[in-house]
């Protein structure tokens, strides 16, 4: 992801979403997902409530996501839009994935170094 997203974005962010989650051959719920937004620009409080509402939507609901950030005011909003979720913040997309693809996945949201 990148830039800075206005609600047409957003909207077509969601259903994207939608549409990729039905066609997951997992059970509901059961997959994992990575977020790479070290690009994404700071965002309007407007939009960082809509990301919040996506990621708590229970249909689309990963069992754990992994976010690579960079360390900015976006890395801040992203941790407060995921609130609730069983997420971890990654500074490059290997340690994301390392950790997505382990067996034992914790629950505490943290920061990796990676």
């Amino acid at each position: 992801m990148s830039g800075f997203f206005e609600p047409p974005d957003i909207a077509r962010l969601n259903a994207a979403i939608g549409d990729g989650v039905v066609r997951l051959n997992t059970a509901p719920n059961q997959h994992r997902t990575l977020v790479d937004m070290r690009h994404v620009d700071i965002q309007s409080s407007e939009a960082v409530a809509e990301f919040q509402r996506i990621l708590a939507n229970p249909r689309n609901a990963a069992s754990c996501i992994a976010f690579v950030v960079a360390k900015s005011l976006a890395a801040m909003q992203v941790r407060r839009a995921a609130a609730g979720r069983v997420a971890r913040y990654f500074d490059t997309i290997e340690a994301a994935e390392a950790w997505l693809r382990s067996t034992e996945l914790d629950t505490a949201p943290r920061r990796s170094v990676g």
